[in-house]
């Protein structure tokens, strides 16, 4: 008996007439998806428009503007948002000559949207641009069928303990890999900097990296990587959530690992300045746990529990591979004597922008407490 997998009704129209379109000539025009963040602060949304030749760098692209009340960012009354584009990518949907392009949302008067995190982290990546930060987030995510249910559970139970699923091989260990090879290379053709991919420790949870990429350029990178696998799981009929903790009990909660380095730390000795980094982050823990999920903290407090491979909420910890502390410096880093270490703190729902500005904020500017300063003067 053939199980129905829950997936969407669209996914079952017939892509082979959908090719013959999409093979159609364009005539020189160009057709641009502009990407945005929403009013959750974690959802995408896209819409597209025609141009009449090729942009060939960000600023051939122009800036448009969206209904704001739509998306969780404005009154009905005065709904009129930017998009200010800020980043392009080839479209692997569409294929060449056409664009997806990541914008900041700017509102009415100019100002950034509540959600718009990139703005004041582009100020502090700016600032601190002679330290060279380089970022590599490690970004989980979860396969649900359309009913919520994680992809290929059983419907009824669950799938046996977790063991064989991490980085597993074969029909009964690893669901849906057609979604992330698919991912896998729409991000390659984007030209969005994704390094690897594997799967995790609950069966239907993945994992993607994107990096390194230095400054800016990591919330650029991450968030163009969730649009396409978003957009690439909508063909498939499936849903991936980001959400760092979608299945109570004995399960691994899902996180958004983040590897740092300045130039220093890369440099013979650079040790030193990776410990005198993470003295300062012991410091400053609740801030961070503040700004690692997009509800201060209280997504983030039912995945960091101490189990499962995670340090708990409550407490700072560091250690040589250890993955069950906040800031894990990797073996190799301590035998060499530099390298860099991984914030295992960060949701996986996490903003990147705010993630690696906060980092930046306390290692490098030496911010202390609670409470961030205002670069405007810089």
């Amino acid at each position: 008996r053939a199980v129905a997998m829950s997936v969407s009704h669209s996914s079952r129209l017939n892509k082979l007439v959908r090719e013959k379109y999409m093979r159609l000539p364009q005539d020189g025009m160009v057709q641009v998806t502009y990407v945005w963040i929403d009013g959750s602060g974690e959802g995408v949304r896209c819409k597209s428009r025609t141009l009449e030749k090729e942009p060939k760098s960000i600023e051939d692209v122009p800036e448009w503007n969206f209904d704001g009340s739509s998306t969780a960012q404005a009154e009905g009354s005065n709904s009129d948002m930017f998009l200010v584009p800020v980043c392009m990518f080839r479209d692997p949907f569409c294929l060449d000559p056409n664009k997806l392009v990541l914008c900041e949302v700017l509102k009415y008067n100019r100002k950034p949207a509540e959600t718009n995190l990139r703005h004041t982290c582009k100020k502090v990546m700016d600032l601190v641009k002679d330290s060279h930060p380089w970022f590599g987030m490690e970004q989980e995510y979860t396969l649900l069928g359309i009913n919520g249910h994680p992809y290929g559970w059983p419907d009824n139970g669950f799938p046996g303990p977790q063991g064989p699923y991490y980085c597993g091989v074969g029909a009964d260990k690893v669901y849906g890999r057609d979604i992330v090879e698919s991912h896998y290379k729409a991000c390659l053709y984007a030209g969005v900097k994704i390094c690897g991919t594997n799967a995790e420790v609950m069966p239907s949870q993945w994992e993607f990296q994107v990096g390194p990429c230095e400054g800016i350029e990591m919330g650029d990178h991450l968030w163009m990587a969730r649009f396409i696998l978003h957009r690439v799981c909508e063909d498939f009929g499936v849903v991936a959530t980001l959400d760092p903790k979608p299945m109570t009990g004995n399960w691994n909660g899902a996180g958004c690992h983040t590897n740092y380095s300045t130039e220093e730390m890369r440099k013979e000795g650079g040790l030193k300045h990776i410990e005198a980094a993470i003295e300062k982050l012991s410091k400053r823990h609740d801030y961070h746990i503040c700004v690692y999920d997009p509800r201060g903290g209280r997504d983030n407090s039912r995945r960091l529990t101490g189990h499962h491979e995670t340090s708990n909420i409550f407490e700072f910890s560091a250690g040589v591979a250890n993955r069950g502390a906040s800031i894990r410096i990797p073996r190799q880093v301590g035998q060499d004597g530099y390298g860099y270490f991984e914030d295992r703190r960060p949701a996986a729902n996490c903003d990147p922008y705010a993630v690696t500005e906060a980092i930046i904020r306390t290692t490098v500017l030496n911010e202390t407490g609670v409470e961030t300063k205002d670069y405007a003067g810089h």
